[in-house]
């Protein structure tokens, strides 16, 4: 496939597609039937590209018109205004010289022709599940994007969530109005979470006239909007459903960070140094810092690293036991004896099992269907008090923190700002391009638009057989707890094995994969 991009005074660019099949006759894709299912093309060598639904897969004869940003006096400094046909990103960027070129997505950004035209616009924007800093840049960035860029005046607020589709709750939005949310932290929207019901969404999209709805959540938000998106095919609808990613604990696989994520680090760092300063005042001095991190330790382990204060970092994906050589209270007692205090952070998922060892768990969950977990600081705090207390040898004073909800509500930083700007016209230019089912994400520093299914199949977590928790265990010299704990090498090792960055010979689990036969990557893995 040529990756090459073409420049605004290129005539070709007039007469290239944007349905894959139609415009690369020397690529094979399967065909979408009357069910959705996978886009997947494939060319030589081993490319694969698992593309995103269109308008023109299920509605025949749409017209299309001009983008408008070729006449923005804005972008009349860019040499380049439109993205390349066939311009897609890799997924893995580290490759062997022998090997397949492996999966590619598309790359997003604006085409030299869009499906729909500014007045027959009527945007829709809601945000589900929990807190995150970013939020209200998003929004911010889809209604001005949506404005300045394409000229559309129609934007809707849905309030509270999922439900505000079909409670009639809206809010209209405009570029005066969102002008200062980014610095305020939470959602001018409201979230909620749980709500979702398909077919009463879609009637209230179909009833109101919208025509791009833009949802803003994490994993099940993001099955939300999957099902909203099957509905809407199923109907014949021209309404471009996209998905921007969010949440807090990174824990959304394909993509490089989730936005938010640099800001709930660093918001962390405040916590822990606080911990540090109690710890270090006081003799044999214990700080403990719950951070997110429900089924995934992303934001414990690189606040961690950031710190360089902390002595210990618990995270779900490394159980860890208590008692007995090289368990925690050894480790403790080791750590005071030479340096006379320590700092342990550990993230909200885990020892849970501990935990439901000594607590009776009710299993309940929450309207997401999240298991409601018990609280492992308070738990951990208590457990190290009590075996201290017990030994008598040792005093402690152990200070226990927990920043969780603070850092859920603050406004994104610089960083994060940035990012959710890149994410917000990412997708208005994809959803203008007649592209729909996606969501809109970072692949290997570059924008892409990624099938929902992707997004959806599983959640990222922190490998720790892989170097970047090497590199934590060698700044905090806090045990493995693998040796007792041997069960679960083999586990991890298959995760590591499916996660393996860089390009190395790795089980793809994608279905791009599954459905790709063998033989055309002689020499894959």
């Amino acid at each position: 496939m040529d990756s090459s991009s073409s420049s605004p005074n290129n005539n070709n660019n007039h007469k290239l597609g944007f349905e894959p099949a139609r415009s690369r006759s020397r690529l094979a894709m399967a065909s979408p039937a009357n069910t959705s299912e996978p886009k997947i093309v494939t060319g030589t060598a081993g490319y694969i590209l698992e593309d995103v639904p269109h308008f023109t897969d299920y509605i025949p004869n749409l017209p299309t018109y001009p983008n408008p940003l070729q006449d923005n006096p804005a972008y009349s400094v860019v040499k380049q205004y439109f993205v390349h046909v066939d311009d897609s990103v890799p997924q893995k960027v580290v490759v062997h010289k022998d090997g397949a070129r492996g999966v590619h997505f598309r790359r997003a950004g604006p085409r030299q022709k869009v499906y729909f035209e500014a007045d027959e616009v009527q945007a829709a924007i809601v945000t589900c599940g929990g807190l995150c800093p970013g939020l209200n840049t998003v929004i911010r960035e889809l209604v001005c994007g949506l404005h300045h860029m394409y000229g559309v005046k129609k934007v809707l607020g849905i309030n509270g969530g999922y439900r505000g589709f079909y409670a009639r709750n809206t809010i209209t939005l405009t570029p005066k109005s969102v002008n200062d949310i980014h610095k305020r932290g939470g959602t001018v929207l409201g979230t909620s979470r749980g709500g979702h019901d398909t077919k009463k969404i879609v009637d209230s999209i179909q009833d109101r006239g919208i025509n791009q709805v833009y949802i803003i959540g994490g994993d099940g938000t993001q099955k939300g909007a999957s099902a909203i998106f099957e509905e809407v095919r199923k109907r014949g609808l021209k309404v471009s459903v996209v998905g921007i990613p969010k949440t807090i604990d990174n824990d959304i696989p394909v993509i490089d960070k989730s936005f938010g994520f640099d800001t709930a680090v660093e918001e962390a760092q405040r916590a822990i140094n606080a911990a540090h300063v109690e710890a270090e005042s006081v003799e044999n001095g214990i700080g403990v810092v719950k951070l997110m991190g429900r089924n995934s330790g992303f934001i414990a382990m690189y606040a961690t690293l950031a710190s360089r204060d902390v002595d210990c970092c618990l995270i779900p994906e490394s159980p860890f036991y208590l008692e007995g050589p090289g368990g925690l209270y050894e480790y403790i007692e080791k750590r005071l004896k030479e340096n006379g205090h320590m700092v342990i952070v550990i993230a909200e998922g885990a020892g849970q099992e501990l935990v439901s060892e000594s607590v009776q768990s009710m299993s309940k969950q929450d309207a997401s269907g999240n298991k409601l977990f018990q609280d492992v600081g308070l738990w951990i705090s208590q457990k190290i008090r009590d075996h201290f207390a017990a030994q008598k040898t040792l005093p402690i004073t152990l200070k226990y923190i927990d920043p969780t909800y603070m850092i859920r509500a603050i406004p994104s930083n610089a960083s994060d700002n940035v990012y959710c700007t890149l994410l917000a016209q990412s997708a208005v230019h994809g959803a203008m391009a007649g592209y729909t089912g996606y969501t809109s994400g970072l692949v290997n520093g570059r924008q892409t638009y990624i099938p929902f299914y992707r997004i959806t199949e599983r959640q990222n977590h922190v490998v720790i057989t892989d170097r970047m928790w090497a590199r934590l265990l060698s700044s905090t010299n806090q045990p493995s707890f693998l040796d007792a704990k041997g069960d679960n090498e083999e586990k991890e090792e298959e995760e590591a094995l499916n996660q393996l960055p860089d390009g190395h010979c790795a089980k793809d689990t994608s279905l791009a994969s599954k459905e790709i036969n063998s033989s055309i990557y002689p020499t894959a893995c």
